[in-house]
């Protein structure tokens, strides 16, 4: 079974292209005009074990909002579509993250009903060029487009970067474990996901 996808999106704003094979190693190239987005998702596929390329371009150099969605709507339908009709993956996992003085708890349901619920408590509009509200955007957007329900707490912690590192650590990690195969069937009594 092949755990491959490939997604092209195209706007009038952005060009994004996403390759990924959920079965990999972590070996990630990832290309956006954001340099700290780039950083959070090179840690999160790299800690789901995907083998992941990731590009995109910003046609129109607003502000970090159009590439940070399209890339989060890019790479969720890639993650839905590596992972076909979910036959025998774990479904359920948690992740808990230290990154130095942060410490963030996340939990994913595959059930394909995607939503995000994010409580951070950070105290800079930015980091780097990626603002904050887009990176809890990144989230909600890959959620509501890979069908993954995704939790995400700051448990303490006082350094933003910090914080967002360990939140997409985790979130890497939490999806490794649901995306394992463990069995054989849907993970699911209804039969479905």
């Amino acid at each position: 079974m092949s755990r491959y996808s490939r997604v092209r999106r195209e706007t009038k704003e952005t060009i994004v292209e996403v390759e990924m094979n959920l079965d990999g190693n972590g070996n990630v190239k990832v290309d956006t005009p954001v340099p700290f987005l780039n950083h959070l998702l090179e840690s999160m596929l790299f800690y789901m074990r995907a083998d992941a390329k990731v590009h995109a371009e910003d046609l129109r150099g607003f502000d970090d909002h159009h590439v940070v969605e399209d890339v989060a709507i890019a790479l969720g339908q890639a993650v839905k579509e590596a992972l076909g009709d979910k036959k025998g993956i774990a479904r359920f996992a948690d992740r808990t993250v230290p990154m130095d003085e942060a410490l963030v708890q996340v939990a994913v349901d595959v059930s394909g009903r995607g939503m995000a619920f994010v409580k951070w408590r950070i105290n800079r509009d930015s980091v780097g060029k990626l603002s904050v509200e887009n990176a809890k955007h990144f989230i909600q957007s890959f959620a509501y487009n890979s069908g993954i329900t995704v939790h995400v707490r700051q448990v303490r912690g006082e350094n933003s970067h910090h914080i967002l590192e360990a939140s997409f650590k985790a979130l890497g990690l939490a999806l490794r474990d649901a995306f394992r195969i463990e069995g054989q069937g849907v993970p699911s009594l209804k039969g479905s996901l």
